[in-house]
């Protein structure tokens, strides 16, 4: 007689460490590790071929920790509700198992079918939780301490072993092209895989992190001083838990290292980048909570007041400027075409990058965010989506940050090294000029030759900006809305009170006033 088994179907958590799904479905019996490549998933706009390079990656060596275990991982390409209708005919499902997933819209309607089907079979489905998110969640009211406390769980260890299972194919992992996948050449991409997960975690708290603080807000010194985890945590080959534990050990190393005076000197910046560290793992699951809470805000402003503000339709020519990096302001053409060689680029950065599309090219955030999305190795819906609606500034609760790339390229790359090795089409301008070679006296030299003038007045631009994003910002209207989005999403250590817990005086359009913050002068 056939034994049902115990599905565990692998999503954005691919390791055996720390997998309470696989770990709590081995201990009822025998164990199916099920990955689903969906052709559908991955031919949506936010999806692209460096994501699934990544995946791949991940998968080769998840299935072999699960030999290592018994039974390797079992890949099937097509709609999952088929590949469990299969299972299920023969030889039969006891059960699935899964983690909670924040993903794009496609994979919430996913979710839902797959939902149905199990109803409909009487199959039940457990869903385990695996960051700091909260379904369903209430009330934001004691959040972080739920955080704290969800991480502070042991990390649960993988199952001893996995009965083998006989005469079932384990399927192959297809390539980009059997997945119909545009070309997407990322030359300098983070290989993928828990393997490298460590290794980047290791060497971040022994070695590169001490600078983190300092060093995280430059492209180029980022490149090393951030902790680079950002893929592995998106796709799960590390878990949060895992990373969070090993930093607050890492904290207490150095705590307790601190009480020698003579190490005390060397230790500041360590405990200082570890501590921000830490905040920064809070804000990846602040972020992620706002879609979980409200899956629309991958598709429509949370403030409906934004609506419209900026054309549905973009201007063609500034976009694909922008994505191309060549909108003729050094600085953010370096930062995107790093972000394209390497699917990576630092936090304030890609703040920028949003801003100066939003702001200076009047774009709607949307297509940029496709756009973005489609770069970033370590795109994670969760956080992408309600970041790029607060740096666009739609979100009617978070400061408006209007960048100037000029400053932002002299703060952050005063000698121009970084513009020069990723746009060198500058590299005989002088550094004095190099983030404004249209003020160089031999600019014609270079531009609209080999390299474009600036398509806008990036200051005039910021201004008329800041008017437009102003005159939505008043009356009783907007407030309301927006102190109802603060009750929502609103993070409860910002310091923003609900409008009716102050009062609504002329003061209240003091505050927003000094929220939006525009950096206008170099």
């Amino acid at each position: 007689m056939t034994v049902p088994l115990h599905v565990v179907w692998f999503k954005r958590d691919l390791r055996i460490a720390d997998h309470r799904a696989l770990a709590n479905a081995a201990a009822q019996g025998p164990v199916l590790p099920l990955f689903v490549v969906e052709p559908a998933l991955w031919h949506q706009p936010d999806m692209a071929g460096r994501h699934w390079a990544f995946v791949a990656d991940c998968l080769t060596e998840l299935r072999r920790d699960l030999a290592a275990l018994g039974q390797p991982l079992v890949i099937r390409v097509g709609s999952v509700v088929d590949a469990l209708e299969h299972i299920h005919a023969d030889p039969g499902m006891a059960a699935l198992w899964s983690h909670e997933e924040t993903g794009n819209a496609w994979t919430y309607a996913r979710d839902r079918q797959v939902a149905a089907w199990c109803r409909e079979r009487g199959i039940a489905w457990h869903q385990e939780r695996q960051n700091g998110v909260v379904r369903r969640l209430g009330s934001r009211d004691g959040w972080a301490r739920r955080w704290d406390r969800f991480m502070a769980e042991p990390v649960t260890a993988p199952p001893p072993a996995l009965q083998p299972l006989a005469g079932l194919d384990p399927g192959a992992i297809p390539a980009a092209t059997d997945l119909g996948l545009r070309a997407d050449p990322c030359p300098k991409r983070q290989g993928g895989g828990r393997d490298a997960g460590l290794e980047r975690l290791q060497s971040f708290l022994s070695e590169r992190g001490r600078d983190y603080r300092r060093a995280m807000s430059g492209p180029a010194t980022g490149e090393a001083a951030c902790s680079r985890l950002s893929p592995h945590l998106a796709w799960g080959s590390l878990s949060a838990r895992e990373v969070a534990q090993a930093n607050w050990a890492r904290q207490r190393a150095l705590k307790a290292a601190a009480k020698e005076a003579t190490k005390e000197e060397k230790i500041a910046g360590w405990r200082a980048s570890m501590t921000s560290f830490s905040g920064r793992l809070h804000w990846r699951c602040h972020f992620a909570q706002k879609l979980e809470d409200e899956p629309r805000l991958e598709f429509a402003c949370l403030h409906g007041a934004y609506e419209g503000l900026r054309p549905v339709e973009p201007d063609c020519a500034r976009l694909e400027a922008w994505c191309k990096g060549e909108t003729g302001l050094p600085f953010v053409d370096a930062c995107m075409r790093a972000l394209t060689a390497t699917g990576w680029m630092n936090f304030r950065m890609r703040a920028m990058l949003t801003a100066v599309a939003s702001y200076h090219l009047w774009l709607d955030w949307r297509r940029p965010g496709e756009h973005l999305a489609r770069l970033f190795t370590d795109y994670d819906p969760g956080i992408h989506w309600p970041q790029v609606q607060m740096q666009s500034g739609t979100t009617g609760i978070n400061t408006v940050r209007i960048y100037n790339p000029v400053k932002q390229g002299h703060d952050q790359d005063p000698q121009g090294a970084f513009v020069r090795r990723w746009v060198p089409e500058l590299a005989d301008v002088p550094d004095a000029f190099v983030h404004e070679p249209w003020q160089w006296e031999a600019a014609g030299r270079v531009l609209d030759r080999h390299y474009p003038f600036p398509i806008v007045d990036h200051l005039a631009a910021a201004r008329e900006a800041r008017q437009k994003v102003w005159a939505l910002r008043r009356g009783a209207a907007y407030r309301a809305a927006a102190d109802a989005i603060q009750n929502k999403h609103g993070s409860r250590k910002s310091g923003v009170r609900p409008v009716k817990r102050r009062k609504q005086t002329a003061a209240a359009d003091d505050q927003l006033s000094l929220a939006l913050e525009v950096e206008e002068q170099p």
